[in-house]
């Protein structure tokens, strides 16, 4: 939050367009795991007590007898609700690296405090996901199907009949969108949206926008490329699907685009190079994806990614493929960009 199939992306195009992670087979798509989900964007909440619904970005309204206490989320979304004081009970996807750490992916969660069902993209034990008795199952979908991202295809509909779930779409539209959709979404589950700390993230992110706005204004010759590494390719996002991206070049960020033939294999999202040709599109400043499962750019020992202008130059910074949808987590994206627009030297 892309593949050869527009409609249905593979993980590993997903994750190659966002930045990729280029590691084992190529992932077939998720196919129709809405299991009775469908998509749109409207809520209604209903504080901390009486009835709850929420109608997701599938266009499914999901109703209880009450504002749901036992959440289970993908890692991701389990940061954002607790950036908004929601806890939830379960996580799935990257949590904890190897030290016990939480994974980038975790933000702020208190990785003791919840329950992990599955360290990992496409894992989540589904007989330890029954015994935590969940009310609703949250994540994000990365295309127009509304296929749940993470929730493992051999086991969607195991997962399905346990409890309904709620998806909130990054794809294919602004940043923007999908963190209103989290701040309903906290907001129907009984957090404070009035809290100081809260309205004081949101006006920090606005407040980055317009400086990444400018940035971009004030040096439009500046060329940045997304890209992510992986053992034996490198990969060139394309701005068209990516939250992220999408936003950033609203914003007046000058992309370095993939070619749209290199693109059309991939559905739109990234084209994949050698490492003897990732020097093909010129760049003043690299964003590089990351994620655990990506080679992070002090770990890259290839030659010709040492020659690149802008390593030389020291101008490579991280991009976060898959934001934590809270405006605390998302301002940092938008000023790290800024200052390296800001900083950066015409190298490309």
């Amino acid at each position: 939050m892309p593949n050869a199939r527009a409609a249905h992306p593979t993980r590993r195009g997903i994750l190659a367009a966002g930045g990729a992670i280029g590691l084992g087979a190529v992932l077939a798509a998720c196919g129709d795991d809405d299991a009775k989900s469908g998509g749109s964007g409207d809520d209604a909440g209903a504080g901390t007590s009486g009835p709850w619904s929420f109608k997701d970005d599938r266009g499914t309204t999901v109703k209880l007898d009450a504002v749901p206490t036992s959440i289970v989320a993908f890692t991701g979304v389990a940061a954002a609700l607790w950036d908004y004081g929601v806890q939830v009970k379960g996580v799935f996807g990257p949590t904890t690296t190897k030290d016990g750490k939480p994974d980038v992916q975790a933000g702020d969660l208190d990785v003791d405090k919840v329950t992990v069902l599955g360290n990992e993209w496409g894992k989540l034990n589904v007989e330890k996901y029954a015994t935590l008795a969940p009310e609703v199952l949250i994540t994000t979908t990365f295309d127009t199907a509304g296929t749940l991202w993470s929730v493992p295809e051999e086991s969607k509909d195991k997962v399905a009949k346990l409890a309904p779930s709620v998806a909130v779409s990054v794809f294919d539209r602004q940043l923007t969108k999908p963190l209103q959709r989290m701040w309903e979404l906290a907001e129907s589950l009984g957090a404070d949206m009035k809290a100081k700390k809260v309205t004081d993230a949101k006006a920090a992110f606005e407040k980055a926008a317009a400086r990444l706005r400018a940035a971009a204004k004030a040096k439009p010759e500046i060329k940045v490329l997304a890209g992510s590494a992986s053992p034996d390719l490198f990969y060139v996002s394309g701005t068209n699907f990516s939250v992220d991206l999408e936003y950033f070049k609203a914003l007046g960020v000058n992309f370095v685009e993939p070619s749209e033939e290199a693109k059309k294999a991939t559905g739109g999202w990234f084209e994949s190079l050698s490492w003897e040709n990732v020097d093909k599109y010129p760049a003043d400043v690299i964003i590089m994806d990351d994620r655990a499962s990506t080679i992070q750019p002090a770990d890259i020992t290839e030659g010709t990614w040492k020659k690149l202008p802008a390593v030389k130059a020291g101008q490579v910074i991280s991009r976060s493929p898959e934001p934590i949808l809270s405006y605390d987590k998302c301002t940092p994206l938008l000023n790290n960009l800024a200052e390296a627009i800001e900083n950066a030297k015409k190298v490309g």
